[in-house]
């Protein structure tokens, strides 16, 4: 089952969207790209295109997305079932679908309060859909890039309270931070604003050629179409070191499938071995 609950293929030319002001439809966006492998209605020709040449690529593009979505569901409800947590903060949150944070956080404990982070306007032209709360709890969107942890911080803590506990949610959205604006900067600002006891939730496409030969090729065919956004593909050894100073959970830094499938959500991929690489970390 994918995040949306459908289990077919990515869909055709008539899963569109309307034309919109404010944002220019002819290049592809990552969050759109990702809606469109989803299988959502919120992308464009460009996105469709740039999903095509992912796939064409070679890599296991599809299989991918589904993985990532199910690690969020399981994610989620090992912070808010296991660990305790009652705030979410997830950055880069994409178009809204069945599965999200607030949803899977909120059917545990009613009262979770989640800010939603990201770049594309689109985003934010769907926000009422993220925003529908659970009653006693609560929802906010931040439009920001991850490049800007202060604004996203300064925003984020009108819902949240940064004296209690945090999960910090950052899935296969590092990738598209260049090395020259340092992410592991970006990370360790955002958690050192956290306090003890808090999370780091991170997963992203890795370099790993015996998991998967083709990523590169894909990546190169996804760069080509992007705007300004460029997909930097990193090794696992470098995805850990986001995790410097904080505690992992088991089982580790691991590929996608492999993180703790006893919690669920694990739809079709139980088992498949990709170049995409997960974890979930405590600050001590």
């Amino acid at each position: 089952m994918t995040g949306d609950g459908r289990d077919g293929a990515i869909p055709g030319e008539s899963a569109n969207a309307s034309g919109s002001p404010g944002f220019d439809v002819s290049v592809a966006h990552p969050a759109r790209v990702y809606n469109y492998l989803l299988g959502g209605k919120d992308n464009f020709a460009a996105d469709r295109e740039a999903a095509r040449q992912m796939i064409a690529g070679g890599a296991k593009v599809l299989v991918g997305v589904r993985a990532n979505r199910a690690f969020l569901g399981r994610a989620v409800r090992f912070l808010a079932e296991e660990a305790g947590l009652r705030q979410f903060l997830d950055i880069g949150t994409g178009l809204p679908t069945e599965g999200n944070t607030h949803e899977v956080a909120q059917a545990i404990a009613p009262r979770s309060r989640i800010v939603y982070v990201d770049n594309d306007p689109i985003v934010l032209s769907h926000a009422t859909a993220l925003l529908k709360s659970a009653p006693g709890g609560a929802c906010q969107y931040v439009q920001a890039d991850i490049r800007e942890p202060g604004k996203i911080l300064a925003e984020a803590a009108r819902t949240l309270d940064f004296s209690q506990p945090v999960a910090v949610m950052i899935l296969m959205t590092l990738q598209y931070v260049p090395d020259a604006d340092d992410p592991h900067q970006i990370v360790r600002t955002l958690m050192d604003a956290m306090p003890p006891g808090s999370y780091l939730a991170i997963s992203d496409v890795a370099r790993d050629p015996a998991a998967d030969a083709n990523v590169e090729a894909s990546t190169e065919r996804l760069n080509k179409r992007l705007g300004p956004v460029r997909q930097t593909i990193r090794s696992p050894q470098e995805i850990g070191r986001f995790f410097d100073g904080l505690e992992l959970t088991e089982p580790g830094l691991v590929q996608l499938p492999q993180w703790r499938p006893d919690l669920g959500y694990t739809g079709p991929v139980e088992g498949i071995t990709l170049s995409a690489y997960c974890g979930v970390a405590r600050k001590p």
